[in-house]
């Protein structure tokens, strides 16, 4: 039987703006296990990205629990919590996040310096995983050096770098062709079911949804329904 690896709870968000009480999310109940591959989709303003937030332990919910690996956040201090995160979550976004003033081998490179790993060891895995992409021939270009597919896949090595559990990708094909984005999907399936990772995505496009072996459809903060 598969484990759990993230866990949502009952979870509630609310922000508080002025006077005003804004519930994000409103009770959800997640349940993520080892190799899924679990697509969160819902329009603007149903609270998706928050739910990310809450699935990538970015964030503490304001009623309700977040487990990851069993264990309740909210009980982490931030440095502990944030050193869990790093080696067991890592995060692709829609725009990418990748810092312009450094080459592709070390925007990899970063995650594993937060982690303490020896700067020889960071730099071959950087380089292998970059090689294993395509881009051996680009590991010293800059971000704007290189086109939007190739900076998708500095950002999926960079993931990867500190060979995390679970991948969680925002809106991962948004900024991308539809050719780019189709490669990009093929390379989370491969991923999943080659490297057996765990696989969360937050999307609004249902043709990217049809991807995931689950989906959760969130809309004013509530799980309505799962595919």
């Amino acid at each position: 039987m598969k484990q759990s690896v993230i866990r949502l709870e009952k979870v509630w968000k609310i922000y508080t703006m002025g006077q005003v009480e804004v519930p994000a999310l409103r009770g959800i109940d997640i349940d993520i296990k080892q190799n899924d591959f679990v697509a969160i989709m819902g329009p603007s303003g149903s609270g998706k990205s928050t739910a990310m937030n809450m699935v990538g332990a970015l964030d503490i919910p304001t009623k309700g629990r977040v487990f990851l690996d069993n264990i309740d956040i909210a009980t982490l201090g931030e440095s502990e919590l944030a050193q869990i995160r790093g080696r067991k979550i890592g995060f692709i976004f829609q725009q990418f996040n990748l810092i312009p003033t450094l080459s592709a081998l070390e925007n990899v490179t970063l995650p594993m310096i937060f982690q303490g790993v020896p700067k020889a060891e960071r730099i071959k895995r950087a380089c292998d995983l970059l090689c294993k992409v395509g881009l051996g021939d680009r590991v010293h270009h800059k971000p704007n050096e290189l086109s939007g597919g190739q900076q998708q896949r500095v950002a999926i090595s960079r993931a990867l770098a500190n060979n995390p559990e679970v991948i969680l990708a925002d809106e991962p094909t948004g900024n991308l062709d539809s050719k780019t984005g189709l490669e990009f999907m093929e390379s989370l399936r491969r991923l999943n079911r080659v490297e057996k990772k765990t696989i969360v995505m937050v999307t609004h496009d249902e043709k990217i949804a049809r991807q995931a072996d689950r989906t959760e459809y969130l809309k004013d903060g509530q799980i309505v329904k799962r595919r």
